[in-house]
């Protein structure tokens, strides 16, 4: 480890047994046990909510989570001299969920399941204590202005504001405080704020590829498929106006639903004796919870070129633990049907500000098109979803 690193450690109560580093981390042999250090985003004002999270899910009996570990000075971000932000976290010896292996799959989507079924923001006094929860309090306060509010959010529907299009973390990105004081999670963005925040987005791209004198391959391919794939996101924005998702959606913030919000194979530890350890919950908000499961879905299915087989023992492995309801369906359908990695390459292409683009991003850009047709014989078979 480098010399500010080491000096980060020494931050922390444990004694260091050895170190070791890894993609983006170190795993830290401690008299505690594994600990895995890494650089952090995280804010200040998220760190403590996070913590709390975590304490409530071992509390419920879901232990295998990565708990942040407290500096002596009682912080959960530890900086170094060098000002970088370090997150240490309780670890476990296992490997990542293989995608390839459908036991492994599997095995995530009833983990996923199981973990729903506790994900919920309860009030925080009993674990945190009076103190604790003034603290937070303190955190959060002047934080910048209260989101508008879940119900109006969720009625209101005309509302497309720039600001909203420009921030891709959406409305309700930092904690809030409510009327009762009580601290509470970010809300996760509004899905048709979403897609008509894309699909002026594509239409925007469309206008600036077009006024380019000198066009390349990447240029033409957009060109080529712009309006079919226009038309399928506009196809599933207006199916999701007419959808059940706004209540949906307002069910689950109000009733304090939580997502992980990064559910992956990297985030999902295998372990012996058949148990799985669930990481990296820093992308935590209040939302619809089958998001995680649709993202979850849609990496597995990339890998396997959308097999109806596996995508169909997914969802049926979820329901038996976690029963999935029509609206839920629903909305998995609309999410998967949008053709949103044809945006994200698009809307990474347009903010890169490169002369030159590399020929992996016209094979992305053609796999978008590609997936796109896939995916939509997967949802006409497996979800009887039709555009």
């Amino acid at each position: 480890m480098r010399e500010y690193e080491l000096e980060v450690l020494d931050q922390y109560h444990m004694e260091v047994i050895s170190t070791r580093k890894i993609r983006g981390a170190f795993f830290i042999d401690t008299n505690e046990g594994t600990m895995l250090l890494r650089e952090t985003d995280i804010s200040d004002r998220r760190a403590p909510l996070l913590y709390l999270l975590i304490t409530h899910l071992e509390a419920e009996g879901y232990a295998h989570v990565d708990t942040p570990v407290f500096t002596k000075e009682g912080k959960l971000i530890a900086t170094s001299r060098e000002g970088r932000r370090y997150i240490l976290k309780k670890w476990y010896g296992g490997r990542e969920c293989d995608v390839r292996r459908e036991s492994d799959v599997l095995e995530a989507v009833a983990n996923l399941a199981g973990l729903h079924e506790k994900l919920r923001w309860q009030p925080q006094c009993e674990i945190a204590g009076e103190a604790g929860m003034q603290a937070l309090r303190e955190n959060v306060e002047g934080c910048g202005a209260e989101p508008q509010s879940m119900r109006e959010n969720a009625e209101g529907r005309g509302a497309e504001s720039q600001s909203m299009c420009e921030n891709e973390e959406g409305r309700g990105a930092k904690p809030r405080l409510a009327a009762d004081g009580e601290v509470h999670p970010p809300t996760g963005r509004h899905l048709l704020e979403e897609f008509l925040c894309h699909n002026r987005e594509l239409k925007k791209i469309r206008g600036f590829v077009r006024k380019k004198s000198s066009k390349d391959s990447f240029d033409y391919l957009f060109l080529a498929h712009f309006d079919r794939m226009f038309s399928v996101a506009e196809q599933v924005t207006d199916q999701l106006k007419q959808s059940g998702y706004d209540e949906l959606y307002l069910a689950s913030v109000t009733g304090n639903c939580l997502v992980h919000g990064d559910y992956n194979y990297h985030n999902v530890l295998m372990l012996p004796a058949a148990e799985v350890a669930t990481t990296n919950f820093e992308h935590f908000c209040l939302d619809v919870q089958v998001q995680d499961l649709c993202y979850f879905l849609r990496k597995v299915m990339e890998k396997h070129q959308w097999n109806e087989g596996l995508g169909d023992a997914m969802l049926g492995t979820y329901g038996k633990i976690r029963p999935l309801k029509r609206e839920e369906l629903e909305y998995m359908a609309l999410k998967l049907a949008y053709p949103e990695k044809f945006w994200k390459t698009m809307n990474s292409y347009y903010h890169s500000n490169k002369v030159w683009v590399p020929e992996k991003n016209v094979e992305k850009l053609m796999l978008s098109v590609t997936q796109t047709d896939e995916k939509i014989r997967f949802l006409e078979k497996i979800f009887s979803f039709h555009l």
